[in-house]
């Protein structure tokens, strides 16, 4: 075959490729813009819903109430003071050991206090013998001034003898009790039962008058100190009730208003109330506290405050009608808790926007938009208002 025929059937060849390539890109396009015209003329798919996506607006009983917060503290605390200054002979407890109350748990170096109380009791030794002589001396002057012997004045002399005497007995005394509870306040001794929460000073170490050595917590009874606004305090009361959440502690605890503070803090204003909190295990001082106390009850058109939706500036929910997502603009009221089924939740008072046993969704169906198509449950279908035009349609799997 000659150069020039090589060079023809090459060029046929590839014209026959070309158009090979046309044609299969041309059934690749027709074949998508079947399948939009398919999809474009389908009905659209409805959102599934299941019984916790919705929540109906009905009254319920809602607590208003007051958030608090906080750091737990124990009812009875106390700290163990050096009463003398001295150096710290021994301390037997650490933090977290347990002691009772009167229970000996360090001392002082007691030597010169030991000293001390010997020569105090020294001198009312002294001072008995010096009384013991001015009695035996008044006795005698009295017989003799009965005889004549001696005058009367010599008699009152012996009288003052004796009753000074007396009195610097009574002194030494005094001073030899003085110094023996000296010696006695170098015993470190717990005042309450409870834990060793602080160890502040160690063996070796001279301590001065007052100096703090060992903190001890009784954990049988702890509150929470919460600041109030005065502007907000007024519905306090003694003996309302509380919802607390501690940090490390899995189950929400009871407490209650045990006191409240008559003055107002520096600076802030606020009023501090006192909430009694109920025993549990795990608790610990200074672990942090959140709730919120219940200051009254009444039973309105509640919504959970997790379904507000914030995308403008009026506060709206998404409600299930006729099968489709519409937003709700709501007028609200009064903030606190109420239970919709599984227990107490941050609620809000309706006042206006939505009718008595409306269906409103809850944040776990997403951001979810107006107007979407839904497909209720059967339990809230059939007691719903207008059946969903879209209950007969195909359900979208959910996100």
């Amino acid at each position: 075959m000659s150069r020039r025929a090589r060079v023809a059937v090459a060029a046929l060849a590839a014209l026959v490729a070309l158009g090979l390539a046309v044609s299969r890109a041309l059934e690749r396009r027709y074949d998508a813009a079947q399948a939009s015209a398919a999809a474009a003329s389908a009905p659209p798919q409805a959102l599934e819903l299941l019984a916790s996506d919705l929540v109906r607006a009905v009254p319920r009983a809602m607590a208003a109430t007051l958030p608090v917060s906080g750091g737990l503290e124990a009812v009875n605390s106390a700290l163990v003071k050096a009463k003398v200054a001295a150096e710290l002979r021994e301390l037997s407890v650490r933090e977290g050991d347990a002691v009772r109350a009167g229970q000996l748990i360090g001392r002082l170096d007691a030597t010169e206090f030991e000293w001390r109380l010997r020569q105090a009791e020294d001198q009312a030794a002294a001072a008995q013998a010096q009384l013991d002589i001015a009695e035996r001396t008044l006795a005698d002057h009295r017989a003799l001034v009965d005889q004549g012997f001696i005058s009367r004045n010599a008699l009152d002399t012996a009288v003052h003898n004796a009753a000074a005497a007396r009195a610097s007995l009574q002194a030494a005394r005094a001073a030899a009790e003085i110094a023996r509870k000296t010696v006695r306040d170098t015993e470190l001794r717990a005042p309450l039962s409870g834990l060793v929460s602080q160890r502040l000073a160690q063996p070796g170490e001279r301590v001065s008058v007052d100096s703090r050595i060992v903190e001890i917590v009784d954990l049988a009874q702890l509150e929470l100190p919460a600041a109030i606004p005065a502007e907000r305090a007024g519905a306090l009361r003694v003996g309302q009730r509380a919802r607390l959440q501690v940090d490390g502690v899995p189950q929400p605890l009871d407490a209650r208003v045990a006191r409240i503070n008559p003055a107002t803090q520096g600076g802030t204003r606020a009023i501090v109330a006192y909430l009694r909190v109920e025993p549990a295990p795990g608790l610990r001082q200074g672990q942090f506290a959140r709730g919120s106390v219940e200051v009254e009850q009444a039973v309105v058109l509640a919504l959970p405050q997790n379904t507000l939706r914030s995308e403008r500036s009026t506060p709206q929910v998404l409600v299930a009608e006729d099968g489709r997502a519409v937003a709700r603009p709501l007028r609200l009221g009064r903030r606190g808790e109420a239970d919709f089924g599984a227990g107490p939740e941050a609620a809000v008072e309706v006042q206006d926007g939505l009718g008595d046993g409306a269906l409103v969704l809850r944040p776990s169906v997403g951001n979810l938009p107006a107007g979407a198509l839904l497909r209720l449950p059967a339990d809230a279908a059939a007691s719903s208002t207008p059946a969903s035009a879209a209950a007969s349609g195909t359900a979208a799997p959910r996100p």
